[in-house]
């Protein structure tokens, strides 16, 4: 979410992004966007109302307009997916009724105002407006936004939503916001004979992109190739003296690194076949130190690999020491 005041009060034009998946927005049928529906709300609510393109299992729906605008936007998004639930419930089993769940995307430091001391704030807004509200403990993906999910009824969410808007625009963001963008679902990656390789279903496809950065971290190492190979990286040599690089990450970003649950390092480790190491968060600092050890070309590939996950590659520090 990105406010914009350009007047006082709350008279003010702002810009709110929702994730959604590909199958329930605003009526997309496999994949395909109902434009006569969006057309209706862009048109009725005065709304500028964008949908991300691009084959991925998730949308983002990028709404700007003055707050009146906005929250009209909201109503009639909120009623549509309690309409499609009650369709999809004609001939259901079913016998309760789900919420109606929308996710809006935030940059992370507004989320301290948004949950406030000692989560103070959220539960605030939960017993005034009626809804369910959590905000997600990891970054989105590549990324420095989090996950607002709100659910209930479509007047709980409407009301929901005007509280949010109020907080963010009392705190607005802190720094530069890198925004989420959705990407398709990438398959399993696997590094035999100097080659990668994606599996599709029983097959090993050849995926010349990683097969060239591979190649290319190969290029900049400064030694002989001694035949012995990393675990993670089949085919890359291995320096019986490792060297130790350090990396100085701003505190806000080391979730796009780690990933949820340590997914995204571990897949850094095991592709470059480097050791890493992510310091703890030190009081009063804004920073947290990387430490990566391995050969130079391990060192190299999980360099890149770590810049292209917070796509920010000027946040090293250059500093290097030999262990």
């Amino acid at each position: 979410m990105d406010p914009k005041v350009t007047e006082g009060g709350l008279n003010v034009t702002l810009t709110i992004r929702l994730l959604m998946h590909g199958k329930v927005n605003l009526s997309f049928e496999s994949g395909k966007t109902d434009w006569e529906t969006v057309k209706k709300m862009r048109e009725e609510s005065g709304a500028r109302i964008n949908i991300s393109e691009g084959n991925c299992p998730e949308r983002i729906v990028t709404i700007t307009g003055p707050t009146d605008a906005i929250f009209k936007a909201f109503a009639m998004i909120a009623f549509k997916f309690e309409e499609d639930i009650n369709n999809s419930m004609t001939n259901s089993p079913a016998t309760s009724k789900p919420p109606v769940t929308l996710r809006l995307v935030v940059p992370a430091s507004q989320c301290g105002s948004l949950i406030g001391k000692g989560g103070s704030k959220i539960k605030e807004i939960r017993e005034s407006t009626g809804a369910q509200v959590q905000v997600a403990g990891d970054m989105l993906p590549n990324s420095t936004e989090r996950a607002v999910t709100i659910s209930g009824m479509p007047d709980a969410i409407i009301q929901c939503v005007k509280q949010i808007c109020v907080v963010m625009l009392e705190s607005p963001p802190k720094g530069a916001t890198i925004p989420y963008r959705p990407k398709p679902a990438s398959a399993p990656v696997i590094f035999a004979g100097g080659q990668a390789y994606t599996i599709q279903g029983q097959y090993a496809i050849p995926h010349p992109d990683l097969t060239k950065l591979h190649q290319l971290a190969m290029q900049h190492t400064p030694f002989t190739p001694l035949g012995q190979t990393t675990p993670g990286f089949p085919g890359m040599d291995a320096n019986p003296q490792a060297s130790t690089h350090e990396l100085t990450i701003p505190n806000d970003l080391i979730g796009c690194i780690i990933g949820r649950q340590g997914t995204k390092i571990n897949e850094i480790r095991q592709m470059s076949g480097a050791q890493i190491k992510i310091a703890n968060a030190t009081e009063g600092s804004t920073e947290r130190q990387i430490t990566i050890t391995g050969s130079p070309a391990n060192i190299s590939l999980a360099q890149y690999l770590i810049n292209a996950s917070i796509i920010i590659p000027s946040y090293s520090s250059g500093r290097g020491k030999q262990t």
